[in-house]
């Protein structure tokens, strides 16, 4: 028996303002800049990746890590159907895998890393690799965003720039955003993984960065999702046109 593929329907307005009202604003913004970037009726799996490196502690603790996943999760609910987003916290090595959902999201950061422990350093090529491992088991055949949020650059260089090349022939993009003092050189290397080669290096161009500054929470909503989506459609167009993504 053939069974029809079912492609996944946003969620609506109404039932944001059932489960999370706190995040009506945000899921309109959300949507205003989908629009704009050309991605209404656009679905996609939506992935968190959060720094819980050492130096993070502040961002943690001015609850700039809970806004960003507040915002992460207006979007997803455009784009998905299940009101839930995988969450990944790494460091050294992988802190947790969990998820954050609509109708539990307010202080639920602050509820996951409390149960953490040491911050290590900065490893992205571990979150990476999860990331590309849970994307795999999960079945999935709608393309993912990653929202890849650090403060700093990686442990290792030649890892994250390999594990991002791997992963370009799959139909997953990474997009980066940094928390911290705009001038830091620590953001070079993301600068530098965002303008790789293409073909020479990867097939597609399968990653974007942006920097959100030392306070990420001031960035205006529609700033910050315009910032999020707006390289994702031209990897669409490039990754479909090479049958990554059908």
């Amino acid at each position: 028996m053939t069974v029809a593929y079912r492609r996944p329907m946003p969620i609506s307005l109404h039932k944001v303002e059932e489960t999370a009202p706190a995040l009506v604003s945000l899921y309109k913004s959300a949507g205003a800049s989908l629009r704009k970037h050309g991605l209404s009726g656009e679905r996609a799996a939506v992935y968190l990746v959060v720094d819980y490196s050492g130096s993070m502690k502040p961002y943690y603790k001015d609850g700039s890590v809970q806004a960003l996943a507040d915002r992460v999760l207006g979007l997803s609910a455009h784009l998905d159907d299940d009101g839930r987003v995988p969450v990944l916290f790494f460091s050294t090595d992988i802190d947790a895998e969990t998820e954050i959902a609509l109708a539990d999201h307010q202080g639920r950061i602050e509820r996951i890393v409390a149960n953490l422990g040491h911050m290590g350093r900065t490893n992205y090529h571990l979150a990476m690799d999860a990331v590309i491992d849970h994307y795999l088991d999960s079945g999935a055949t709608a393309p993912a965003l990653v929202v890849f949020q650090t403060d700093g650059g990686p442990s290792s260089r030649p890892a994250a720039e390999r594990y991002l090349c791997k992963a370009a022939g799959l139909p997953l993009f990474w997009q980066f955003i940094g928390f911290g003092d705009p001038d830091s050189r620590q953001f070079d290397f993301l600068r530098k993984l965002d303008e790789l080669a293409v073909p020479r290096k990867r097939c597609v161009d399968n990653a974007g960065f942006f920097h959100a500054g030392s306070d990420p929470r001031r960035v205006p909503d529609a700033e910050l999702y315009d910032r999020l989506v707006a390289e994702f459609p031209a990897w669409l167009a490039a990754a479909r046109a090479q049958g990554i993504v059908r």
